[in-house]
C-alpha cells in the first residue's frame, strides 16, 4: 500500500507563487511515476505534471513555463509543484498521483491524496 499526504496549498494572489508538497508512504518501492492534477469546480479533473523513476517529466501543455515538477533526494517520498505566475483560473483542488505497480492485470494501480485547495484571488 502507498499513501500519498499533499500540503502547501492556501489563497494567494494572481501573478503569485506557490509550492506544492507531496509525501508517500508505504511501498514506495513499487512507484512507477508520480505526478499531480486538479480539478476546478464543475470540471473534471486533469492532468497537470508527471515525474517518472528516471526523472523524465511531462507537463499538459497550458503549465509549461509555469509549473515545475520535481522529486525530492530520496527519490519516491516527495514530490514538488512549483507554481509561479498564477492565474484566477489555477483555482482547484490539487492531488497527488502515484502509479503503483501491482501483480495482476493492467500490472498498475492509481493512488491519490485527499486534496490540497489552492485560491488565486485577482
Amino acid at each position: 500500500q502507498v499513501q500519498l499526504v499533499e500540503s502547501g496549498g492556501g489563497l494567494v494572489q494572481a501573478e503569485g507563487s506557490l509550492r506544492l508538497s507531496c509525501a508517500a508512504s508505504g511501498r514506495t518501492g513499487s512507484i512507477i511515476s508520480m505526478g499531480w492534477y486538479r480539478q476546478a469546480p464543475g470540471n473534471q479533473r486533469e492532468l497537470v505534471a508527471t515525474i517518472n523513476r528516471g526523472d523524465g517529466v511531462n507537463y499538459a501543455d497550458s503549465f509549461v513555463g509555469r509549473f515545475t515538477i520535481s522529486r525530492g533526494p530520496a527519490k519516491n517520498t516527495m514530490v514538488y509543484l512549483q507554481m509561479n505566475s498564477l492565474k484566477s483560473e489555477d483555482t482547484a483542488v490539487y492531488y497527488c498521483n502515484a502509479k503503483v505497480e501491482q501483480s495482476y492485470n493492467p500490472g498498475w494501480a492509481d493512488v491519490w491524496g485527499q486534496g490540497t485547495q489552492v485560491t488565486v484571488s485577482s
